[in-house]
């Protein structure tokens, strides 16, 4: 009897536990059901539903970039390479140059670094100095390099042979994301898969009027699945570069041309830009008497404003199709201020030559090589800027600098994508030769060496101000000197200006001097 009482009590404690459990089991399986209520469904007015369109809009687009495509040496390698490897290296090493980078600064760039390492082996066997004295200019350092690591990876882990598909290329190549991936396996590999660039989100999202922030993740997975779903399976290479090239020259961010577009007819945003002024165009010309014409609400997607890609702002009539696509507010960049001085001997040839100190390897402008610079804390004060500096100095050169030695030059502004960089310039020029004290990421070049050495454009405003100064000193110097002689060559007229002498005033070619001038005028009756 105790055993079935136990035995009673212990299997209602266990249902006790096991009413429990099931209810906490369906609050995650609730949660997990209720993930997709979260995410509306998309409106196909923000998507290509009719494939006759798609077939249509890829047709055109096409038709348009056979047409009117720039001939860019990327492209025609691209286009005329048989060794698949190279080709994929060539196309990798110009998607890397155009990040961030317009194709005209591009091109001399890419000629020269084609030239020199025309193969993946080639670059892996250059030096990071020669690979950022080649970028130099360029900007965005950190491309350069991770083109090079890459390369030694292709060569010492892949036998020299570049990855051949979108995945491979994501994985194992540094620097490479998913555009990068996705352009380099359509274009040179024929892997039928859409790329997408800033070009290409502002098209796709003028074409579906889609007006959520365009960073946002529901938009980005969004304008990957039109891509994907737009590409064409014959020519993706093609279609991609023409999305891009629409994008670059047509649809542009500012003045689009849309009247020279070839898939106009299908864009949301050109048709409600064309249907307002037709609407106000047909309001001017209509008698008073008429009713103008219901024209349908074409930015309606039929999801009640509940929907995550329609904009959140209303429509701007003075932007037209620029209403899209909308970008959060750009975090302003951080503002720093950078002591530098431009020190300067006499070389072994007795030319001029120039100290410059490397970057640390890893960071802002990494490996390059720039003038002594010291970062300026916000509290410093403009009366110290020549202290900090003459102990900066008389460590670095082992000898001691005094504050008479600087000379103020002037600031250089420079903009980085993230940091507006000012440069307080100063000069020291030494009358001895000097040796720094940090050989190792020190050297002295001369002024031919140092236009070819891998160094920032903000070392090269800094050159370009200093040149300007001294001429400027060397126009102030002998403008002075030509003052001085002029002043000179007065006083000596002066000097002699009582013995000047004009002709006589009854026209005999005599002369007098002026003093017997007067006297004969006073004479006259």
């Amino acid at each position: 009897m105790l055993r079935l009482t136990m035995r009673k009590l212990k299997n209602e404690v266990v249902e006790m536990v096991e009413s429990v459990k099931p209810k906490r089991k369906r609050q995650k399986t609730r949660g997990k059901e209720e993930e997709p209520m979260l995410a509306v469904s998309l409106s196909t007015y923000h998507t290509f539903p009719d494939p006759a369109d798609m077939a249509h809009l890829r047709t055109h687009l096409l038709s348009w970039y056979d047409l009117e495509k720039r001939e860019l040496p990327w492209r025609t390698l691209a286009l005329t390479e048989d060794d698949v490897n190279k080709r994929t290296y060539a196309v990798w090493v110009s998607e890397i140059m155009l990040q961030q980078t317009q194709v005209a600064t591009v091109i001399d760039y890419y000629n020269k670094w084609m030239k020199r390492w025309p193969t993946v082996s080639d670059l892996a066997a250059a030096t990071l100095e020669e690979v950022n004295q080649m970028w130099a200019g360029l900007g965005y350092y950190s491309r350069g390099k991770r083109l090079h690591e890459g390369a030694q990876k292709v060569v010492s882990k892949l036998g020299g042979q570049m990855p051949v598909t979108v995945d491979s290329l994501l994985r194992q190549l540094p620097g490479v994301g998913r555009y990068t991936a996705a352009a380099i396996g359509s274009i040179a590999l024929g892997h039928v898969t859409g790329a997408v660039d800033g070009n290409v989100i502002r098209v796709l999202c003028r074409m579906r009027a889609i007006g959520a922030d365009c960073t946002s993740p529901t938009v980005t997975e969004t304008l990957w699945g039109l891509a994907n779903t737009l590409v064409d399976s014959e020519r993706p290479g093609d279609f991609n570069q023409a999305m891009m090239e629409l994008g670059a020259r047509i649809c542009t961010p500012k003045a689009p041309l849309c009247n020279q577009c070839p898939v106009r007819s299908f864009c949301h945003s050109f048709r409600k830009v064309h249907v307002k002024q037709e609407k106000t165009s047909r309001k001017l010309l209509a008698k008073k008497d008429v009713k103008p014409p219901v024209f349908p609400d074409i930015e309606d997607c039929g999801t009640d404003g509940r929907c995550p890609l329609c904009p959140s702002e209303p429509w701007d009539e003075e932007l037209g199709v620029q209403n899209f696509p909308r970008k959060p507010a750009k975090k302003p960049p951080r503002v720093e201020r950078t002591l530098t001085c431009v020190v300067t001997q006499h070389g072994q040839e007795g030319e001029e030559v120039f100290l410059l100190m490397q970057r640390p390897d890893k960071g802002l402008l990494a490996g390059l090589w720039e003038f002594p610079s010291r970062l300026l804390e916000d509290d410093m004060l403009e009366k110290e800027h020549k202290g900090v500096l003459c102990a900066d100095l008389s460590s670095l050169l082992g000898v001691q600098v005094i504050d008479s030695a600087l000379q103020y030059v002037g600031d250089v502004v420079h903009v980085f994508s993230h940091i507006h960089q000012t440069y307080i310039v100063y000069t020291l020029r030494l009358r001895d030769a000097v040796t720094p004290t940090q050989t190792e990421n020190a050297q002295w070049l001369s002024r031919s060496a140092l236009q070819e050495a891998a160094v920032s454009t903000g070392v090269k405003k800094i050159v370009k101000l200093c040149d300007s100064a001294g001429l400027q000193s060397e126009q102030t110097s002998l403008d002075g000197k030509r003052r001085k002689s002029a002043e000179k060559k007065d006083g000596e007229k002066g000097k002699r200006g009582t013995k000047k002498t004009i002709f006589k005033s009854n026209g005999s070619k005599k002369q007098l001097s002026l003093t017997s001038f007067f006297g004969t005028a006073r004479q006259e009756p």
